[in-house]
């Protein structure tokens, strides 16, 4: 995925742009920051470190949730959300996970445009995290890691390691589960522009 967006930001011709990847999309983010830190201009990864991790439970039970709805061929969202509530309580994260969920012109039934089979499948291996050695990569660039208090995906233990890896990072902690963005957006908004602005 990391050279998807290298390849993304090289045909369009984005410069030095600021990547900000949530969970997964932060191990993408710090991967491209890594592996190719000139173009990069700035970092903000959302509550995720650069650490192999075992994923919880939960995108398990999303997925599952996921291929339910693909096999019930839904026409509506409100349909597949109405599936999506056995396997999540959460309206703000229903919302998210559903955030892929189109219709194609023409087409009778919705989809995800992610490949849900595929994902599932990847699962074991999704929090890999391909740099281990920080004195063999380093992003000197400004680096704001926004975590969710109430989340462990950033515990404390790991800040010396984000700290030789990403020497110029801030931490921002915001009042929130995992999914920081769509548990408190005004916070997340805020602090993302501010760090932004900052840079600027």
């Amino acid at each position: 995925m990391a050279e998807d967006i290298e390849e993304f930001m090289d045909e369009h011709q984005i410069q030095r742009p600021c990547l900000i990847g949530h969970s997964m999309g932060a191990k993408v983010a710090m991967t491209v920051a890594l592996q190719s830190p000139t173009k990069v201009g700035s970092l903000v990864p959302v509550d995720n470190a650069p650490v192999d991790a075992v994923l919880k439970g939960g995108f398990a039970k999303y997925t599952r949730g996921m291929r339910k709805i693909m096999e019930a061929q839904v026409t509506k969202a409100v349909e597949a959300d109405r599936i999506l509530q056995d396997f999540e309580e959460s309206l703000p994260i229903r919302q998210f996970l559903l955030t892929n969920f189109v219709r194609s012109r023409g087409a009778k039934h919705m989809h995800f445009r992610i490949p849900v089979q595929i994902l599932t499948t990847a699962l074991g291996n999704m929090g890999d995290f391909p740099f281990k050695d920080p004195d063999q990569a380093r992003y000197d660039g400004p680096t704001l890691f926004v975590r969710g208090v109430k989340s462990d995906y950033i515990p404390d233990e790991v800040l010396p390691l984000i700290g030789r890896f990403f020497p110029r990072f801030e931490l921002c902690d915001i009042d929130s589960y995992h999914w920081v963005i769509s548990e408190q957006p005004e916070q997340f908004r805020r602090a993302v522009v501010e760090f932004l602005q900052d840079k600027g």
